[in-house]
């Protein structure tokens, strides 16, 4: 049987855009002679819905659309499509998360979603009831079993998480000769090995193959890479589609593999995740991985502008190194006419930062806007005078120049329909040194899920690619090697409030990702004052980050969907466990 898998981008709510590309893509999967071609879970209404399911309307044009498409598909076809269904059984909730077939103008099978994740940035249970049968779709002298998305994640260790169903069994008994296994799964750093070893695994186990498809785009802060691909009982991958593009790729179960193979760097090697032998960013992660991660990052500004409505970003450059690189992914995303930015300097910016600032401005060769917020900032201070009572200056003046920087920026977002991008990193939001309505204005946070460490390792790394193709460095060697410092006071740098970031994002590591308490961090062998100082100051920060922007969520854990927390607690992670 000749397979498509059409990978394609949704947008939550636009049924009629969607049907349209369900249609299109299955012609063009009809003109390869494929006999079965496959979209993405939830495909015709976008993914992930949340409580917009909530409202009766979205279900039923959700709904409608499968019937426009029984009606305008080739009928020759058969096309399998995620939607949203009501729930046909007695009890429980109202809706489903299912994957029919379609064929013959008709809806020929349907399989419903059975592990229903809430970890993370999941939430399905709270809407979707499981399934409680299992069958298999005959077609072409083939069996063909569909287990969506997270019901092939039931081997894997997510903390809190335990399923008793095992719906991939199920089907292998039911006699499925292919496993097909449409998906909405999160790009995250690394994730494709995962995905590539759970595949084989499965694929060995029932001796079947096993035709992974998942979706492409971004929706809100979750960015999909795509990367679909088809793996034999051998684990040779056969056919591998494009990572953050849509595509059409084309399989057939009886002869060679047909389309694009899978690319070197995902051949069929151990699945360890290594660094590169000589580690050149130091932050664990290979060239080839943060390439994967510049282009996420990229598709995600991207699609949350067009998703959105907006057609152009302005952002602040500092001539700091996070502001660099959100700079460089926007003119990567947009083109250079389509991204505008400011130097707003005040008394204490540094010539060399503004000098920076223009620099890598002009090698984007984007508009830059020089507005001196010292007019203002010396305006600010004559009017809070009286009311400051001749204190010192400190913290209360340095966030008057942020906000008056978060004013100017929303103005101009105001006037010209511009959106702005939030340049702070994940390091930063996770100390809460940010600065409310002022560096935190915006309207997404492109690398607010990326620790420092790791925004100097972009850095140098498009550099690196730079140089190697045009002998000339993007980012001025300056922004990288300077110590940061957010220049809001004489001498000010990051490290008098801050730890070393090579220190600070390891700890944060151990307690964001781990969940580890202040005793266990010390365990790993780390200073015990500095992890409670770290934990405190994160638990702390917490009514910031809930005022923050989105961010795109690229690691395990991100601020936002993917870690909800309390505002108002004791920071227990502190207390010690010894008797």
């Amino acid at each position: 049987m000749r397979i498509a898998i059409a990978q394609i981008n949704s947008t939550i709510g636009d049924f009629s855009g969607n049907r349209e590309k369900i249609i299109a893509f299955a012609r063009e999967a009809l003109e390869k002679r494929a006999d079965l071609v496959l979209f993405p879970e939830l495909a015709i209404c976008g993914y992930p819905p949340m409580d917009i399911l909530d409202q009766d309307r979205f279900v039923e044009l959700n709904i409608r659309a499968v019937h426009i498409l029984q009606r305008e598909l080739p009928s020759e076809l058969a096309v399998g499509v995620g939607f949203v269904n009501r729930n046909p059984y007695s009890g429980g909730k109202a809706l489903v998360n299912s994957y029919g077939i379609l064929q013959g103008g008709k809806l020929a099978f349907e399989q419903l979603k059975t592990l229903l994740p809430t970890y993370d940035v999941f939430d399905e249970a709270r809407n979707f009831e499981p399934a409680r049968e299992w069958r298999v779709f005959e077609w072409k002298g083939e069996c063909v079993g569909v287990a969506i998305c997270e019901d092939v994640w039931r081997e894997t260790t997510v903390p809190g998480t335990s399923y008793i169903s095992d719906p991939v069994r199920q089907l292998m008994d039911a006699g499925a000769s292919i496993l097909c296994v449409p998906s909405a799964s999160p790009y995250i750093v690394g994730k494709l090995k995962v995905r590539r070893a759970l595949a084989e695994r499965i694929s060995l186990r029932g001796n079947i193959p096993l035709v992974y498809l998942n979706t492409v785009g971004a929706n809100d802060s979750i960015i999909f890479d795509g990367r679909s691909f088809v793996v034999a009982p051998n684990k040779v991958v056969q056919v591998f589609a494009k990572a953050f593009e849509e595509d059409l790729v084309i399989w057939d179960s009886a002869e060679q593999p047909i389309g694009r193979t899978v690319p070197e760097s995902c051949s069929d090697t151990p699945l360890v995740f290594k660094k590169e032998p000589d580690d050149p960013f130091k932050v664990g992660l290979t060239r080839e991985e943060l390439d994967v991660l510049e282009d996420a990052l990229v598709m995600g500004i991207r699609e949350y502008m067009a998703k959105c409505g907006f057609s152009r970003v302005h952002l602040g450059l500092s001539g700091g190194i996070d502001s660099a690189l959100v700079a460089y992914l926007a003119f990567r995303a947009l083109g250079s006419d389509k991204v505008v930015c400011f130097s707003m300097p005040s008394r204490f910016s540094s010539q060399g930062s503004k000098d920076d600032a223009a620099e890598l401005a002009q090698n984007l060769g984007m508009r830059y806007v020089t507005l001196p917020i010292e007019p203002v900032f010396t305006s600010f201070l004559s009017t809070l005078s009286d009311v400051f009572e001749q204190r010192p200056f400190d913290i209360a003046e340095e966030n008057v120049q942020a906000r008056i920087r978060g004013t100017l920026l929303m103005a101009f977002s105001n006037k010209f329909d511009s959106m702005l991008l939030t340049t702070g990193n994940k390091s930063e939001l996770a100390m809460g040194y940010c600065t409310l309505y002022g560096d935190t204005n915006g309207a997404l946070a492109p690398i607010g899920d990326v620790f420092k460490t790791e925004v100097f390792a972009l850095c140098r790394r498009i550099n690196e690619k730079a140089i190697a193709t045009t002998c000339t460095a993007i980012i001025p060697e300056a922004i990288i090697t300077k110590p940061p410092s957010a220049e809001l006071r004489p001498n000010q740098k990051d490290q008098d409030s801050l730890p070393p970031y090579e220190v600070l994002d390891q700890i944060l590591k151990l307690y964001l990702f781990e969940n580890l308490s202040k005793d266990e961090i010390v365990a790993r062998g780390w200073d015990g004052e500095l992890a409670a100082r770290v934990i405190k100051t994160v638990a702390r920060a917490e009514f910031k980050r809930r005022q923050a922007p989105p961010v795109l969520k690229v690691s395990p854990r991100a601020f936002g969907m993917g870690r909800r927390m309390p505002i108002a607690r004791s920071i227990y992670e502190l207390e010690t466990t010894q008797e």
